[in-house]
């Protein structure tokens, strides 16, 4: 991992191994940069109070060797990213204005996808992550991690029942609760389909109606017209001396007919008066018929007009943006389908008051599996963690777990009792601690110290090793609070872990560096930065000088390079039996 212009660090190579690596240094030379570093790789939030003064931004790059067949291998390909030799490459950029980017494989991606590999990849711990143990839902996390399948396959058939359930309870709820505006609501769709129905209209009626009264209204005008007209054009037998266009088109017809025969041009327009002689004889005809069959009906029209006025009360309530009655009659077939609806919510109602009870019941009886199973994996994880506090100086102490419900009239009956419900199960999960033999136990928060706390959580982190190895283990100090025999033991058991994980410790004990396969140095320069060559790794001889100077604050100081060299002796004994 290489670092740059990040905190006191101006550009320092972080070079890691596996198995287990102890970084140490004086407080203050930028241990915490490097948990800092990998934060931000991880997908941590950017801070750009940690981009060195002077400079514009820092920059974290890593190399991560990933396993044939890595799930994050796959995701990282999948968004795009190449992998270098089986090894993927990512970096991460923050600003001194604040803004932030991350790239995976050479190609750029949102600062998400790093948590979200992040989180296959390294399990971070420090302080703010002991606060997070003292949480009752990440302690049932943990429990449903430890117990595996047991937990897990129950669990999810709970949850999708869950979800089921909570889309009907919220169906039913919004029917039941809605009745009264249903109600009104299918009275109004009642009365308005009623309303057509009892009209009967027809598609385009108005526009026939509205035609007909207006022809109605002017009869004795059309009639009066149409009379005219026909004696114009075929004579007026009351007035045989008048003129009239059928007369005249005769006259015009023979008088060409005559001479016809003497020019062709003059032919054809003789044919083309006869045509206007048969045409001319048609509409006579025709306005003769229209003026007999013309009838001023006032009755008619009266009913016309009635029939007018109930259509137009219709298209006021009914029509729509073009005023019709295609428009009325479509209201009128989506009306009677939602009436359809709300007359069958009751039967519904019915059904989904049945299937809810149904839902509840299976619900129940897997919220029963889930914390029986929890129940029986307590037992075990409680008896492998008290085991490992046994090893880390806490002989006496025991861990055991409270696992409860909560009475609640609402919820669902689990072992003849009515308990309280969530997407979880029923079960309240608490890690209770007896520091020693007579102690109550008391939950974690309460009942164990600063340095027994760290304890309970690295004790955790074994069991777990065995159970669902994570490939990188990040410990910040959390042996903070702890010495002596109890500092020796954390050593040895984070040496333990680092047999099926790689693990990562920033210490101030040198109890805990002895027992490091790799201990790095952090030290700063004259002028208070962080180079290149300021994060190191230590020889023999150089571990030796480091211990003694965390034992005893003076490197070349006989009786601490005494001391150091026991404890390297004494850490690596156990190593090789």
């Amino acid at each position: 991992m290489r670092i740059r212009d990040l905190g006191v660090i101006d550009d320092a190579v972080v070079e890691l191994a596996p198995g287990f690596t102890a970084v140490t240094g004086e407080t203050g030379a930028g241990k915490t940069m490097v948990v800092t570093s990998l934060g931000l790789l991880l997908g941590g939030r950017a801070d750009p109070g940690l981009v060195r003064n002077g400079t514009g931004r820092a920059v974290v790059e890593g190399r991560l060797e990933l396993p044939a067949g890595s799930p994050v291998a796959a995701r990282a390909v999948e968004a795009g990213a190449e992998l270098d030799d089986g090894a993927l490459l990512i970096s991460r950029t923050v600003s001194a204005e604040g803004r932030s980017r991350a790239y995976v494989g050479g190609r750029a991606v949102p600062v998400g996808l790093l948590a979200e590999l992040g989180e296959d990849l390294v399990a971070v711990h420090g302080q703010t992550d002991q606060q997070r143990l003292l949480r009752p839902a990440r302690q049932r996390g943990a429990l449903d991690r430890y117990a595996g399948e047991a937990v897990a396959g129950p669990l999810a058939r709970y949850r999708e029942t869950y979800r089921a359930l909570r889309e009907v309870s919220a169906t039913l709820e919004e029917l039941t609760t809605r009745a009264r505006e249903r109600a009104q609501e299918a009275d109004l769709l009642r009365f308005g389909l009623d309303e057509i129905a009892a009209a009967e209209p027809t598609a385009g009626e108005d526009v026939e109606l509205s035609a007909e009264a207006e022809r109605l209204g002017h009869a004795d005008a059309l009639s009066s017209a149409a009379t005219l007209a026909h004696a114009a054009l075929a004579g007026d037998p009351a007035d045989p001396e008048a003129l009239d266009a059928g007369t005249l088109l005769a006259q015009s017809r023979r008088a060409l007919d005559a001479v016809r025969h003497h020019d062709e041009r003059l032919a054809a327009l003789a044919d083309r008066l006869n045509e206007v002689g048969y045409l001319l004889a048609d509409v006579a005809g025709d306005l003769a018929g229209y003026a007999d069959d013309l009838d001023a009906d006032p009755v008619r029209l009266a009913a016309v007009e009635d029939r007018r006025a109930v259509l137009a009360q219709l298209l006021r309530k009914y029509g729509g943006e073009e005023n019709t009655l295609a428009e009325v009659l479509a209201w009128a077939e989506a009306g009677a389908a939602r009436l359809a609806e709300l007359d069958g919510d009751d039967d519904r109602i019915d059904q989904l008051g049945a299937r809810e009870t149904e839902l509840r019941t299976e619900l129940a009886e897997l919220a029963a599996e889930v914390s029986a199973a929890r129940r029986a994996a307590a037992g075990h994880f409680a008896e492998a963690v008290s085991a490992e506090l046994a090893e880390l100086a806490m002989p006496h102490a025991r861990v055991t777990f409270s696992i409860t419900q909560v009475d609640d009239l609402s919820g669902i009956e689990v072992d003849g009792r009515t308990v309280a419900y969530g997407p979880h199960g029923v079960d309240e999960v608490e890690v209770l601690l007896a520091p020693h033999p007579g102690a109550q136990p008391r939950p974690i928060a309460k009942g164990a110290s600063g340095g027994e706390l760290s304890r309970v959580m690295l004790a955790v982190e074994v069991v777990f090793a065995g159970a669902d190895p994570v490939p990188t283990y990040l410990f910040d100090e959390v042996d903070a609070g702890v010495g002596g025999k109890a500092a020796v033991e954390i050593g040895r058991r984070l040496a333990k872990l680092a047999e099926s994980a790689q693990v990562v410790v920033v210490t101030h004990l040198p109890q805990v560096a002895a027992f490091a396969d790799r201990h790095l140095v952090v030290e700063k320069t004259s002028d208070g930065t962080v180079t290149r060559s300021g994060v190191k790794v230590l020889n023999d001889e150089e571990r030796v000088r480091e211990l003694s100077r965390m034992l005893a604050g003076l490197e070349d100081s006989e009786l601490g390079r005494a001391h150091a060299e026991e404890l390297l002796a004494a850490a690596r004994a156990p190593r090789h039996r």
